[in-house]
């Protein structure tokens, strides 16, 4: 009998992402030969390594955490593990950021992946390499990268996984007269803390969860704070100094700024709470068939996949999901995908379902630059990979509390985080005195 060649996969970020897709690798020591895991700093944890710097380190290379010092989680820690590594029991539900990173150095711990990781490399180009062979065409993988001296390097893999995350490179909306501001202008990215601001006049573009979060933390350092959004009217309390204001439309010659409704205010500074652009520069979009824009990235067959190279797999790029337990799912499915117990559909027919799966959420009326927000949709979806793939779907259990999580916090957004859970069984929670 033949023996199978075992796969080489090389993984891009060494985050939540980059973690849990070397964690099942290694656990795959029949198919899977160790993989190397390319990382830009110096320490594992993505996004949740706290930087207080902005801008670039020491080395010019960009500090892409968009943490800020106080943040602490908007979800609870028993919905956001990885299903099979739970967070200390003894901590409250909603962390601050230092604790999931201390989670994640753990995991990495606990898996024993440190070892694997490139530190301080930054992945220049990732390439397919098409071959022809007696079966027809096998695609490989060239990664060229750089360590801090300079020096480049590049290796071939069986697959990629693009682990590097979404939320570092921050989209500016277009604000016709910007230049006339005579204030800061800054994005969420760049926000550390609120001291600074204290007696200014902030406005706030933007009323996602950072948008208001931030917002709360202004007012209580001392700042005047209008927050500016495009959704009907908040209804839950918000502390006293944040004002709700229509989007933000202009900036008018005079530097004042200019509100949908036509009402004019001036500002001392504009913080854009306005998300993230994918951005992959190792990428080459028209040669993997993708389009990647600011927003969006298709087409991708089951929001991971070029339909054109399926042993590509960007994880963790959907919008509005439950993070881990969404990258958990992703990964395995994709492992089931290169080991061949999940065969995919020819290029045509997965091409044909993306394209009526994206159609019909434009039918439904989704922008756009929001057809990869799958917040409803995504317990179906990882429930589809888990039958797909054969591995232990999601308890119900990590829905239920993430839909009272989301309750809670539109009843008091300030509030909501002094609640603690337990998680009682697979389909069962309560709350914790």
């Amino acid at each position: 009998m033949l023996k199978r060649m075992l796969q080489r996969v090389a993984v891009v970020g060494a985050g939540a992402a980059g973690l849990c897709a070397a964690r099942h690798i290694l656990a795959r020591p029949g198919t899977f030969i160790p993989p190397v895991v390319f990382e830009l700093s110096d320490n594992v944890g993505g996004t949740w390594c706290y930087d207080e710097r902005v801008g670039s380190d020491e080395n010019g290379r960009p500090i892409h955490s968009s943490m800020y010092r106080d943040l602490r989680t908007n979800l609870p820690k028993e919905v956001m593990m990885f299903p099979d590594f739970p967070f200390d029991a003894q901590l409250s539900s909603f962390l601050p950021h230092q604790e999931v990173q201390r989670y994640l150095d753990q995991y990495c711990q606990s898996h024993n992946i440190r070892p694997h990781i490139k530190f301080s490399t930054r992945v220049e180009r990732v390439k397919p390499v098409v071959t022809a062979t007696d079966d027809g065409e096998k695609t490989s993988w060239e990664v060229t990268s750089s360590d801090l001296s300079g020096c480049r390097k590049t290796e071939h893999f069986d697959s990629v996984f693009i682990c590097s995350g979404h939320y570092s490179d921050p989209h500016i909306p277009n604000i016709p007269g910007m230049k006339n501001f005579k204030g800061k202008v800054l994005h969420s990215h760049s926000y550390k803390f609120p001291e600074p601001f204290s007696g200014q006049s902030v406005v706030v573009l933007g009323a996602k969860a950072s948008g208001l979060d931030i917002s709360i933390e202004l007012v209580k350092a001392g700042a005047q704070v209008t927050l500016s959004h495009g959704y009907p009217r908040f209804t839950f309390p918000l502390p006293p100094g944040i004002q709700q204001s229509s989007s933000l439309v202009a900036i008018e010659d005079d530097g004042r700024v200019r509100f949908q409704d036509g009402s004019t205010g001036k500002a001392d500074v504009l913080i854009f709470c306005t998300g993230y652009n994918f951005n992959y520069p190792y990428l080459d979009g028209a040669e993997l068939g993708l389009e990647i824009q600011d927003q969006v990235i298709s087409p991708l067959y089951r929001f991971m996949m070029p339909t054109a190279f399926p042993s590509l797999f960007f994880i963790g790029i959907c919008k509005l999901i439950c993070p881990f337990p969404n990258f958990n799912c992703q990964i395995q499915f994709a492992l089931a995908v290169l080991d061949g117990s999940v065969p995919l559909p020819p290029r045509a027919q997965m091409e044909d379902e993306i394209r009526k799966e994206l159609q019909e959420k434009l039918d439904r009326g989704v922008p756009h630059r929001h057809l990869m927000k799958i917040q409803q949709e995504q317990w179906d979806y990882c429930q589809d990979l888990a039958v797909s793939a054969r591995f232990t779907p999601l308890p119900p259990v990590i829905r239920s509390l993430y839909e009272e999580v989301w309750r809670q916090r539109g009843i008091h957004v300030e509030n909501y985080r002094k609640r603690n859970y337990r998680l009682v069984s697979d389909t069962r929670w309560e709350v914790v005195e």
